[in-house]
């Protein structure tokens, strides 16, 4: 069985091992693959791995002996699986590696926001400190979670985690899912609709999947159906956000902070709004790459694989 991996350099740049995989077969590993790379390097292989290298209808056209795709990702719009199905090419995903990394990453956005803790540390390494006249000092507004709203747009695995970590830091959960959990419901948690959110969230979390329904659900519209002074937050994806509409709000005040670790389009364009919006953290899309998400994320590609070569489907996303 040949096995290629087209990039695999963001899940593992060198701190983890390839060894179960290998075990399976003749395995290549490229850290990138060029789109016009593609056929050429998998044109013999049985099993092929990407992470973000697109594999569209005319591509799979010309991979004939591939029977199988793992994309090294929960999402997998970078596969058409319509077309993978047709060619009777068998596509999985990853669906639960990152619950515990992305919820922890959606506070450490928040609390850089309500503390600023990097900005405070470069003024004290800068001598503000040292030459002040008080005991302390404070450059930003400071703000306590504690009794505040924390709207969440998505209540699967992630929205769930994030949603545990805010009522530990004491504040309300307001839950925006089509499909309810009603054993969920508590003092410090109730579902409510997109409009009761909008208006009474002091911080807004997305974890919702992008489908057109989804698409730019934060937009002028939304925005202005908002608290004044809200937080937005996104580790889920980039086109949730229309980034022109949010990054005016920004700059108006409308939305006091936000913080976004995906964007519309990745890597960042220089000329995104958000790159010169006031308040807005932008981060590499890291949310999910602690080496403990990375390593769940490879054993279970693997595990993915094992139960193929063994007749059965698990997390298969064109069955």
């Amino acid at each position: 069985m040949k096995i290629v991996v087209l990039d695999g350099f963001t899940l593992n740049p060198g701190d983890l091992s390839w060894s179960r995989l290998e075990k399976l077969g003749d395995l290549t590993v490229y850290d990138r693959t060029p789109v016009d790379e593609i056929v050429k390097r998998v044109a013999d292989a049985d099993i092929i791995f990407t992470n973000k290298t697109p594999l569209t209808r005319e591509t799979l056209a010309e991979l004939t002996s591939v029977k199988y795709i793992g994309v090294l990702a929960t999402g997998y719009n970078v596969v058409d699986t319509v077309a993978a199905k047709e060619f009777e090419i068998t596509v999985t995903n990853i669906p639960t590696y990152g619950t515990t990394a992305v919820a922890q990453f959606v506070f450490a956005l928040l609390l850089e926001i309500c503390h600023h803790v990097g900005e405070h540390n470069a003024e004290v390494k800068n001598g503000a400190w040292t030459n002040g006249q008080d005991f302390c000092f404070w450059n930003f507004p400071l703000i306590e979670l504690a009794g505040k709203n924390l709207g969440i747009i998505g209540m699967g695995r992630i929205g769930q985690a994030t949603a545990k970590i805010g009522m530990a830091l004491g504040m309300k959960i307001l839950a925006v899912d089509e499909y309810r959990i009603e054993e969920l419901k508590g003092p410090q948690f109730d579902y409510v609709s997109l409009e009761e959110m909008l208006m009474q969230a002091d911080v807004i979390s997305l974890h919702c999947p992008l489908f057109e329904s989804t698409l730019g659900i934060i937009n002028k519209d939304s925005i202005g159906k908002m608290k004044d002074g809200v937080i937005i937050i996104n580790t889920s994806r980039g086109p949730l956000i229309n980034e022109s509409d949010l990054a005016e709000a920004l700059n108006s005040g409308k939305v006091a902070a936000a913080a976004v670790d995906v964007l519309s389009v990745e890597p960042a364009k220089m000329d995104d709004p958000l790159m010169q919006a006031k308040n807005c953290i932008i981060t590499p899309h890291i949310a999910w790459a602690p080496k403990e998400s990375r390593e769940r994320l490879m054993n279970i590609a693997v595990d993915n694989l094992i139960e193929f070569s063994l007749g059965n489907l698990v997390n298969v996303v064109n069955k």
